[in-house]
């Protein structure tokens, strides 16, 4: 019998390019990853930030799903902490600093801008920049999106489960 190796067939296509309205609608429980040896090694926290941007997916009918991996860190330099600070309009205190619950972001709308990184294993959409929703822009309201940490196994989002609607406020709740 003949034992065939091919290439699938992807049905994954990746979030526009540009600028979109989104919401937060997930922050993944952190996971510890072995530092860079030439960013002095050691263990990090990380997590991923999930937003849904107001773009259909032709191949799917629901909102495209953008994603981020973030250092659990508030440090000035750290990319989490200047993406906070620009999303939020204004620079973390001292006291805030010393610990800021990321579940605050879930709901929360804003802008994403979205570039393409192009590898060997495809193209990849990417959080550049998470900043305020301009006056006047429509919020979106998410429904029927299920957190990774509450989906059975390695399931999909579906048209049950937690809904987030956003706060009517001007500025971030966080």
């Amino acid at each position: 019998m003949a034992i065939y190796a091919r290439q699938k067939e992807s049905n994954f296509a990746p979030a526009p390019e540009g600028v979109h309205v989104a919401v937060c609608c997930d922050v993944w429980e952190p996971w510890t990853e072995e530092r860079r040896e030439d960013w002095g090694g050691g263990l990090v926290d990380k997590t991923r930030l999930v937003w849904l941007i107001e773009e259909i997916n032709p191949k799917t009918g629901r909102p495209f799903e953008v994603s981020q991996i973030y250092t659990l860190s508030l440090h000035p330099k750290a990319k989490l902490c200047q993406q906070l600070e620009a999303w939020r309009g204004k620079t973390f205190t001292d006291e805030e600093r010393r610990g800021f619950d990321v579940e605050k972001l879930i709901g929360v709308p804003c802008q994403v801008q979205v570039v393409h990184r192009i590898t060997d294993g495809g193209t990849y959409a990417n959080v550049q920049t998470v900043i305020p929703l301009g006056k006047n822009q429509t919020r979106l309201s998410v429904n029927g999106y299920v957190r990774r940490k509450d989906r059975a196994g390695t399931g999909t989002p579906s048209d049950e489960g937690d809904k987030f609607h956003t706060s009517p406020e001007d500025e971030p709740p966080f």
